[in-house]
């Protein structure tokens, strides 16, 4: 969905009394860790709303390799989970922009990330909103299988 209609599903979510959730990644290979995440995300309010890494953007932090899957592919897959209500891409280095438009009551991130590293913070306790640091599954990540797929014997 684009932004304008990001922002329109979450005032009307919002308008029925709605606790909308927010978190955002590249979410390239879908896995059961990803999935995990999602759903413990999506279990923290009523709706949960998805920003994901255009493809330019994820070039331009994780290198010209990545991204494996295309962004229209990668909010395909998300858009088809139970448990996400809103997919939108974001084509700016952080989502800050579209944190800030969206304004959602809780941002999660996962625990990887520094609670001062967290962007979007700032806006999401500005409104009295919360920040939730989601534990990661050990042993699940992108470049883990990106590195079995390339090296099969390890």
């Amino acid at each position: 969905m684009t932004r304008e209609n990001a922002c329109r599903l979450v005032a009307e979510l919002r308008a029925s009394g709605k606790t909308i959730v927010f978190t955002n990644g590249v979410f390239d290979l879908l896995h059961v860790g990803h999935l995990r995440y999602l759903q413990r995300a999506r279990g923290l309010g009523d709706a949960l709303v998805v920003g994901v890494n255009s493809d330019r953007s994820v070039r331009a932090i994780k290198g010209p390799d990545r991204p494996i899957t295309s962004e229209a592919e990668r909010v395909e897959v998300l858009e088809a989970l139970a448990c996400v209500d809103g997919v939108v891409i974001f084509d700016e280095h952080t989502p800050h922009a579209l944190i800030a438009a969206l304004q959602p009551d809780i941002l999660v991130k996962g625990a990887d990330w520094a609670e001062d590293a967290i962007v979007g913070r700032d806006v999401v306790e500005a409104r009295g909103g919360r920040v939730v640091r989601m534990a990661i599954e050990p042993g699940h990540s992108t470049s883990a299988i990106i590195d079995k797929i390339r090296q099969p014997n390890r």
